[in-house]
């Protein structure tokens, strides 16, 4: 049985496509709803041999089964922000540990060690209810650069301990939050890395990626706009240092799929869905057929643009996409 300490070692695409088919084999078997929706589609697991046949699970399933697919009870069970009268996705976290080992070399693999980092949450939305994987994650990597801290609403005494911390730092915040910073204070912040996630969660009018990181840089005084992606189903996290552009650790995987046929996939640059393989994700489903849209380029790279028409607005992505 793979471990996370077999995922996070991955380091080519071959280790990625045996451990995806062995974790497809076993989550075929002993992850209930998603061996229920294979057989709906009359796939037969032993007869998948490659990575590019494996069926996605639709992240909805997420809402209202036990996407869950091992024998011992979950440590955790990490739900998604709901805006409205969406229901709330429930992720069943069988290890915290793995969970604190994959976000842990995700943030390592593309920032360094948290210690050389001071980060500072500005999550109100988030800290205001339970069950939140991104609080946990930001809290953890607090804890391990022994500064920094999470805010609400009161934005002087953020600033101020920015302004007074000598370390680098990194401003996590939800959009709306750091929109709400930039507008109404503009600090010119030094040796600081702004880093969006979470979207608007209904509190701001919905605009653009460009045209939110264009406001925030003009308010913070930054180059680029730095961001995080991730969601309640996932274990992993992707991170953009700029331009909207994400890079994903080496056990997760994008696809993006044609809107009106989710078994059909799109070659490099062309927009559809977006489908991830988080293997990762070892103790529920690490196969999801999601509902954002965005493109995949031939480095492994890839763009978020917005939510497919018609599904439920979500937390982490709610910024439209304008061509």
């Amino acid at each position: 049985m793979l471990n996370i300490d077999t995922i996070l070692s991955i380091d080519s695409r071959a280790s990625f496509e045996q451990c995806a088919l062995e974790l497809f084999r076993f989550q075929a078997e002993h992850c209930a709803p998603y061996h229920r929706y294979i057989e709906l589609l009359g796939i037969d697991p032993t007869a998948v041999d490659s990575v590019e046949d494996i069926p996605f699970l639709p992240i909805e399933l997420f809402k209202s089964e036990d996407v869950y697919s091992a024998d011992t009870a979950p440590e955790a069970i990490f739900t998604s922000s709901n805006t409205g009268s969406t229901v709330a996705s429930r992720h069943l976290m069988a290890s915290l540990e793995a969970y604190r080992k994959c976000f842990t070399a995700c943030f390592t693999q593309f920032y360094g060690r948290p210690e050389q980092w001071s980060i500072y949450g500005l999550l109100p939305s988030y800290l205001e209810r339970e069950g939140s994987s991104l609080v946990y994650m930001t809290d953890r990597l607090i804890a391990a650069c022994g500064s920094g801290g999470f805010y609400l609403d009161n934005y002087e005494a953020l600033i101020a301990d920015i302004e007074r911390d000598p370390k680098p730092k990194i401003l996590l915040g939800v959009s709306y939050a750091l929109w709400d910073l930039a507008e109404r204070y503009a600090p010119k912040l030094q040796n600081t890395i702004v880093m969006e996630t979470g979207g608007m969660k209904g509190r701001r009018k919905e605009i653009t990626k460009s045209e939110l990181h264009a406001i925030l840089c003009r308010g913070f005084g930054v180059e680029h706009i730095h961001s995080e992606y991730g969601m309640a189903e996932l274990t992993s996290q992707a991170y953009s240092s700029g331009e909207g552009i994400f890079r994903a650790p080496g056990w997760m995987r994008v696809l993006v799929r044609d809107i009106n046929d989710p078994f059909d996939h799109h070659p490099e640059a062309m927009r559809g869905g977006i489908d991830i393989i988080d293997l990762a994700n070892l103790s529920s489903c690490a196969f999801i057929q999601t509902q954002d849209v965005g493109r995949i380029f031939d480095d492994g790279t890839f763009a978020i643009d917005g939510r497919i028409a018609g599904s439920d607005i979500r937390g982490c992505n709610l910024l439209v996409h304008k061509p």
